[in-house]
Order: C-alpha cells, then structure tokens, then sequence
C-alpha cells in the first residue's frame, strides 16, 4: 500500500505535542493540546456545533462497515439513555477469520519504530479531535451523560488520556539504545567486542473490553498503549456503547493505512445481543493483552482465567470521604454536593461513603452535629439542583435499569436525608433523571455495615456516623483494604488526622484528596498530572497512566553478533 502519510509529515505534525506530552508528565504540570471549550472548535478542518451534530444524525439509521476481514453479519440495537433509537449496525466478526488479519500487520508496524508508532497514534488523536463535537454525540447517547460532560469527558479529556498513554508507552520503549558496542577488555589477550541490537516487541493482539459510563475516556488508554508499543488492538465496546469506540476504530483504520500500515491492526468486535462475546476472546490464545473497565465480578474472573494474557482492570471500589473538621464549612458543602451530583453518581470515582462523628464536628461556623451536617449537605444539594435545567445539566441521564433499582433500593436501607426525585428533560422525555439520595446509616450497627461496605453505583451515598475520628480512620483503612477504592477525599483541619488519613491512603494505595472547596473535585481527574486509581488496592490493579501500564505491553528482543 503506498502510503499517503510519509514519516517525514508524521514526526513534523505530531513530534512537538509529543516532545511537550513527554514534558508535561515529568512536570506533571497543567498541560492540554485539546481545548474544552465547545466554541473553541470550528477552524483548521474541525466540526464546529452545529457539523459535530449534523454529523451524528447523519450516522443515526445507517450502517458502519469498516471492512473488517471475515464480517459475517452485522448487528446493532443500541438505544440512547435520552429514549432514541440510534438504529446504526456494525460488523459482526468470525474472529478465526479476523483474529489471524490483524497479526498479519504487526511485523510491519513493529519494525517501524516507538517514534512512527507514536506520531501515528497522534494523528489518529488528531483526527478524533477534529471530530470532537460529534464524538459528544455519540458519547451522550450511549453513556447517558449531559452534553457538556460528554464533550469534555468522551473529547479533550479521553484525548489527553490516549496521548498521555502514547507519551509514557515511549518513554519505556526508548529506554534502551537500539543499538550498542560492547567490549570487555581481556588484559593482554584481544577484548572481546559485540555489536547488540535491541528491539521492543509486542506481546500480541490486545482486547479492549469497553465500559458503558465512560467509553472513550476509559478505552483510549489501553487501545493507544497497546497500539504504541506494536500491539494490534481488537476493540469489544459494550453492547449499550458500541458507536464511540466504532467511531475510533474507524478513524485509526483510515489513519493506519494512509500511513503504510495494515488497517487490520485495529478492529472493532461487536455483538449480537445477549451473546457475550469478552469471555470467548478473553480467553484466546492469540489475545495478549487485556483492558477492562467495569463490574468487580467480571475483573475478577479475567484475572483469574484469562492466563495467557497481562490483563489489566478497572473494576468497582467503595470511596469514601472522611468528614472531620471544616475550614470553610460552605466550600466544603458545594464541594460534596457537586462531587455527589456530577453524572447521578455514575463514576468509578464517586465518593459513596461519608464518616461523620457522631458528636460532630467543629467548623469555621461553630460546632456542627452529625445530623446538621448531614442536614446543610441535604439543602446544599437540592439548592444545587432546584433548577430542573440546571439539574439535567449536571446529571443527564441513568444509564441503565440496575441503577435505577439500586438508587431505589437505597431508600430502604437507613433514615433517608434527602429523597431521590424525578425530573423532566423537556428535549428527551425519554430520559430518566433521576436527583441523588443521600442516607444516614448508624456506622457501628451491623445492618448497616451490610449497605456502606458494598459498592452501590449511582446516585446514591450514605452519611455515616461513626464514634470518633480515630474510628473513621480505622474505618476508611479497613474499606480501602477489603473494598478498595479509586478516591479517597478528607476533611480536616487537624494535622494529626490529616497525617493519619495520609498515612491510611499511604500504606493502602489510595489517591487522596485533602480540603477541597473549590472546581476541582474529588472524582476528577487530569491527564499528565493526576493517577487515576493506584494499581494497589482491590478497585484496579493499574493506574492511568504510569510506566507499569505500559511497560508489559511489549517486551525489548537482543540480538547480538561478533563486532
């Protein structure tokens, strides 16, 4: 194939933003080629508003073939969280048809080098970027998430995460010379001289289980890691969020073979419904590399069947926030009611458990017992979401049925502080919206340990009183230990506390947040600077993004020969 893509205009368009990805995660400062603001889109060939939507209407109804060998079918039936039929099919594989295409390719791109494989990957970024608009769509309607969320969650944000993958999968690759002289001196006798060639190699195809919350932000990580360091990557979306992630295949497929390379290196496997296809692939042979986000039960059973693959998980933890003492009690409110708000609940880094002695606690505005506490974070939440428009801004849409059934399932658990309620979104009547439903639970009464020490993902949380600090320290060591947990946030302003919750998050391998009152938020995080998850505690065995997980996609071959 004759490439239309040199290497020469790859490295020349794409090794500037490489060379400042490298910068920004050795500074871990503020860093992002990709704008979050809509209006920021429009010029040098990318969608603005009004093209991104156009665009993805156009998608509605039709069928994406991207010319995958051995399609034996197509399949669709994805339905919008807002209540739209998105009615596009996708190709349906015979995976001893296409499982052996896509190791076809990998000779060609292993040779090319960790420098091409990058700027190929970052073109392909490039040109998801230019589509962003229409990728909030997509993302939007598969995800449930409001519009705003979706186009800097699903665009900049997964952007940032894939190049940051690009950017580290690098670094490890180039870590040893490609080449190197050796001579050992043998005193009077000749040295003994080798010339040794070093070679990254890829372990295999790799598998990208995708998730339904969050399917590119928690895709690109592991399809570009993969990717970048020589791997062919097989994309097996969920069934309820396949166009985001066809939508990237197709993009890295027309990218891969302009630039010389067999568009078979990426491949989409999508499903008929109810077939289950991630545990037929986890388990082949040819898959080498695994990368899943979701339920703890499924991240469980890959790491423990899927053996002949280095798998990495992102699966379910219980996070909780440690509520002592407030330095600006008001701060510390919006804070929570937002981080409790912010998409119903359904992220893996939503606070769920908030200990609260049960004599109270001490704030800038005087002493505060547990149930005024509980009772002002009630209010600050319905203030936050009063506003029907403003409320279906923050929260979009429940993702699906089990959530729903747990968020209604938790009134019944303890005293509830503020009822869940339902609200209309005036464009989708479709859509179910749903405010969250905060609970007090009695922290030392068994029955209710049964409720705050299991994950219940959604808008759901449960205020919890416990006897001391001391106690919610003990109590957020044992969670993070037996649960696991993808955050951790504390309020003190006690240095003993903070360096015990320190401490705790230390020796557990928490992330941990201290005090925040102000637009960051416990369940965010940036790329190039910030570790989502920590790979040591039972909520994900990775984190995004450091060198461990990057640095198993491939291994370095020697080959050495007399000098």
């Amino acid at each position: 194939m004759a490439a239309e893509l040199t290497a020469h205009q790859l490295i020349a368009a794409h090794r500037p933003t490489l060379d400042q990805a490298l910068e920004a995660i050795r500074t871990r400062a503020y860093w992002s080629p990709h704008p979050e603001h809509p209006k920021a889109y429009g010029e040098d060939g990318s969608l603005d508003m009004a093209a991104g939507k156009a665009a993805f209407d156009a998608l509605l109804g039709t069928r994406l073939d991207l010319g995958q060998p051995g399609t034996d079918g197509f399949v669709g039936g994805e339905v919008s969280p807002y209540g739209i039929e998105l009615g596009v099919e996708y190709p349906h594989a015979d995976l001893d048809v296409l499982l052996p295409a896509m190791k076809a390719g990998q000779k060609a791109w292993r040779d090319a080098g960790a420098e091409i494989r990058a700027v190929v990957c970052l073109e392909i970024l490039k040109r998801i970027s230019d589509r962003t608009h229409e990728f909030a769509h997509a993302v939007m309607h598969t995800s449930g998430q409001a519009f705003m969320m979706a186009f800097q969650a699903g665009g900049p944000h997964a952007q940032d995460r894939g190049l940051e993958a690009v950017a580290y999968a690098y670094v490890e690759q180039v870590r040893t010379p490609d080449t190197a002289e050796w001579t050992k001196p043998q005193g009077k006798r000749d040295p003994l001289a080798l010339t040794k060639r070093f070679t990254p190699v890829p372990r295999g195809i790799g598998l990208v289980i995708g998730c339904n919350t969050f399917p590119t932000w928690n895709g690109y990580p592991g399809l570009f890691a993969s990717l970048a360091t020589g791997n062919a990557v097989l994309v097996k979306p969920h069934p309820r969020a396949v166009l985001p992630l066809a939508l990237t295949v197709q993009v890295a497929r027309d990218v891969l073979g302009e630039a010389g390379f067999d568009p078979n290196l990426v491949a989409l496997a999508a499903e008929h419904p109810g077939e289950g296809i991630a545990k037929t692939l986890a388990t082949r042979p040819e898959i080498r590399i695994i990368d899943y986000t979701g339920s703890t039960e499924f991240g469980d059973w890959l790491e423990a069947n899927a053996r002949q693959a280095q798998v990495y998980t992102e699966k379910a933890g219980v996070n909780t926030v440690l509520v002592e003492s407030a330095g600006d009690y008001k701060g510390m409110l919006s804070n929570l009611a937002f981080s409790l708000s912010l998409y119903s609940g359904q992220m893996c880094t939503t606070p769920q458990n908030l200990l609260i002695p049960r004599d109270g606690i001490r704030t800038d505005e005087g002493p505060k017992t547990f149930d005024e506490v509980v009772s002002d974070l009630a209010r600050s939440i319905d203030g936050l979401l009063g506003d029907d428009a403003r409320a279906n801004a923050l929260l979009g849409a429940i993702v699906n049925p089990d959530v729903k059934a747990r968020l209604e399932a938790a009134a019944g658990l303890g005293e509830v502080a503020l009822a869940s309620r339902e609200i209309t979104n005036p464009e989708f009547p479709g859509a179910v919206v749903r405010t969250p439903v905060l609970v007090k639970l009695d922290g030392a009464k068994p029955d209710a340990e049964a409720a705050y020490m299991s994950e219940c993902f959604g808008p759901v949380s449960f205020a919890v009183a416990v006897d001391s600090a001391a106690d919610a320290v003990e109590l957020l060591r044992r969670t993070i230990r037996e649960k696991g947990a993808m955050t951790v946030g504390a309020y003190t302003t006690d240095e003993e506390v903070e360096q015990a919750v320190q401490e705790v998050c230390l020796e557990e391998a928490a992330q941990l947040s201290l005090n925040l009152v102000g637009g960051v938020y416990v369940n965010q995080t940036a790329a190039f600077s910030d570790f989502h998850g920590s790979g040591g505690n039972p909520a994900a065995n990775s984190a995004l993004c450091d060198g461990a997980f990057v640095a198993n996609r491939f291994r370095v071959v020697e080959v050495r020969r007399e000098a």
